[in-house]
């Protein structure tokens, strides 16, 4: 009698091939009586296996011993069972059984995995950038809510007895009034006040038309910017002026278009220059890189200052008085350090966002 231990599952039904059908065999012959009563020896099932997994044969042989009816039976729905573990874990989606290991390696879900990375990173991205804006909100509110306290309480030693009409009428003149003693006491100062606010807040329109939204912008871009106009514009612009008048002292006719000429020419290309330079340091940028950016922006800097300031220079040389001519400058400067700061920054973000794309396909290209 066949042992049920000596007989594979695997032998009997494979999946990639469907088990032949035994012929001549039914189950009403496990209860047919026996033929052959004077035959003592019992019919078997012999049940020949080749080595090659795509051919079986199963081969009855009649038995009237009810024992091995019911280890043929007991051995098939083994098999059949067997068959069918193995077809269901073959359909689910994400696990792949590994024969060999005995394990199942779950790799459907490394996609879910990564996923959750994603998630949080996306998750920090935004709580970053809403601490961003609440940063620059208050950063303006502040800014703001100061200038104008300080401009409306000029006459706060007088406001006894004031109405609120007679604050706001007498505002505009007593700040011009303490903007004038400011320049007699202290005018460099002054002056690199001044232009510190106009080059940060220039830069704040700049970064907007870029696309940035009005709370989004980079606060040490802004920061770098306010930085050089405080430190270098308002005090270079300031003996610019006064070696200007000394330069040509004449008050002809021709005069003026002498000083605009002047001006939009070597002075221009000196300021312009160290304007781009200095940003660039401050960007703790290569200097090769920073002489680069520079010469291929030099020339489209000086031809856009020629489309605003020859006419905005016709009013500074011609009627500003020389203590005001930076004010007025400044106040022009609101558009032209728009423009400056935007020839300067563009070509540094390209170049950084051109080295990031090339070492993000750095890091993911195969490695031979």
């Amino acid at each position: 009698m066949a042992s049920s231990s000596s007989i594979c599952p695997q032998a009997l039904f494979h999946l990639s091939t469907k088990p032949q059908k035994p012929n001549s065999f039914k189950v009403s012959n496990f209860m047919r009586p026996n033929i052959f009563p004077g035959n003592k020896q019992k019919a078997k099932w012999i049940i020949n296996s080749i080595g090659q997994e795509d051919h079986l044969d199963v081969i009855p042989v009649q038995s009237g011993d009810i024992i091995d009816q019911q280890d043929v039976m007991m051995m098939m729905n083994m098999s059949q069972e067997s068959s069918d573990t193995e077809l269901m874990t073959s359909q689910v989606g994400g696990f792949s059984s590994s024969s060999s290991e005995g394990q199942l390696s779950f790799e459907g879900f490394s996609s879910g995995g990564g996923g959750g990375g994603v998630c949080g990173d996306v998750i920090e991205s935004e709580d970053t950038l809403l601490i961003d804006r609440i940063i620059n909100g208050t950063i303006v509110l502040t800014a703001g809510s100061f200038a104008i306290t300080k401009l409306l309480t000029i006459d706060h030693d007088y406001w006894q007895g004031w109405t609120i009409f007679e604050i706001l009428r007498y505002a505009p003149q007593h700040n011009w009034i303490a903007y004038e003693e400011a320049l007699k006491t202290n005018p460099v100062l002054a002056k690199m006040v001044i232009s510190g606010v106009v080059y940060s807040v220039g830069d704040w329109i700049a970064q907007c038309f870029e696309g940035k939204p009005l709370f989004e912008f980079d606060r040490t871009r802004m920061f770098r910017s306010g930085l050089v106009g405080f430190t270098l514009h308002g005090s270079l612009s300031h003996y610019y002026y006064e070696f200007c008048e000394t330069l040509i002292p004449f008050t002809d006719w021709w005069v003026v278009p002498a000083k605009v000429v002047f001006d939009q020419t070597a002075w221009s290309a000196i300021w312009n220059s160290i304007y781009f330079v200095v940003l660039g340091f401050l960007r703790f940028e290569n200097p090769v890189n920073i002489f680069k950016e520079w010469k291929a922006t030099f020339i489209p800097m000086l031809t856009a200052g020629w489309k605003l300031w020859p006419f905005a220079h016709l009013i500074t040389y011609g009627v500003i008085p020389v203590e005001q001519r930076l004010l007025w400058v400044d106040c022009v400067e609101l558009i032209w350090v728009t423009i400056l700061s935007t020839y300067s920054n563009e070509k540094s973000e390209a170049r950084l966002s051109e080295e990031s794309i090339e070492a993000s396909s750095t890091s993911t290209s195969p490695k031979e």
